[in-house]
C-alpha cells in the first residue's frame, strides 16, 4: 500500500531538513509532497538542500494558508492512502506504520493519530477539547481529537471531499465531510512533542474551525 505524506511548509527553515530525513527514512512505499507555501529565503535555501529522491517540492509564489497547500498536494496525490505532516517536529513519522497497521487490520478509510497534549498551554488544550466537542455534538460522534494533524485517509475518497478552506480551518472541513459521508474515522494513539517555537496556530483560530463545523453541518457528498 502506497502512502502519499503531504507537507505544508512555511518559514520552517530550522526544523524541516531533520523531519525530511526523518520522512524518508520511514521503511513504506510512500511518495513525498513538499508544499512550499510562500516562505522566505532562508526556507527556500533549506528546502533546495534538503529535497532528493522520493521528495517532490511545488512552490506557491505566495503564502495562501495550510488549507490551500494541503488542496495543492492532494490535486497530485497518487498514493492509495494519504497523511498530512507538519514540519515542526511535534509529531513522529515513525509512527505512520501503526497508523497504517490501524488502517489495514480495520478495512478504514479514515484512521486519526490522537495526541497527548497535557504539555500543551491550558488554554490551547482547552481550545482542542472545545473543538473536539463541538464536532461529536454536532455529527455524532466520538472522536478524542479532531485537530490532530495525522489524519490517514484513503486518497480517492480525500480528493472526492471538494475541500475549499484557505487556512487552520481545513481540519475540521475534513472531519466534518468524513462524518457527513458516513465514514467511521479510526482513532489510535500516535507521540507527540509540543514545541512553542514558531507556532502560527493561535486561539482565534477556533472561530473559524467552530464556523467550518456549522457551514459543512448540511454538506453532502456528490
Amino acid at each position: 500500500m502506497k502512502l502519499t505524506v503531504i507537507i505544508p511548509i512555511y518559514n520552517e527553515a530550522s526544523t524541516l531538513g531533520a523531519l525530511l530525513t526523518r520522512v524518508e527514512a520511514v521503511d513504506i512505499e510512500k511518495e513525498i509532497l513538499v508544499v512550499d507555501d510562500g516562505s522566505d529565503d532562508e526556507t527556500k535555501e533549506a528546502l533546495n538542500a534538503a529535497v532528493s529522491g522520493e521528495t517532490r517540492l511545488i512552490t506557491h509564489p505566495e503564502n495562501k494558508g495550510k488549507g490551500s497547500a494541503i488542496r495543492t498536494a492532494l490535486s497530485q496525490a497518487t498514493g492509495d492512502t494519504v497523511i498530512i505532516q507538519d514540519a515542526d517536529l511535534e509529531y513522529f513519522p515513525e509512527d505512520y506504520a501503526n497508523l497504517m497497521a490501524v488502517y489495514q487490520q480495520n478495512n478504514a478509510q479514515a484512521v486519526y493519530g490522537v495526541r497527548d497534549l497535557r504539555h500543551r498551554s491550558w488554554l490551547m488544550r482547552w481550545g482542542n477539547r472545545a473543538m473536539t466537542m463541538a464536532t461529536n455534538v454536532l455529527y455524532g460522534h466520538r472522536l478524542k481529537d479532531m485537530e490532530t494533524c495525522y489524519k490517514m485517509v484513503d486518497r480517492k475518497l480525500f480528493q472526492s471531499l471538494d475541500l475549499r478552506s484557505r487556512r487552520f480551518e481545513i481540519e475540521a472541513e475534513i472531519t466534518a465531510k468524513l462524518l457527513r459521508s458516513g465514514v467511521k474515522i479510526y482513532e489510535t494513539p500516535i507521540r507527540y512533542e509540543h514545541r512553542e517555537e514558531g507556532k502560527k496556530l493561535t486561539p482565534m483560530d477556533g472561530l473559524p474551525t467552530l464556523q467550518k463545523l456549522l457551514e459543512c453541518r448540511f454538506w453532502r457528498p456528490s
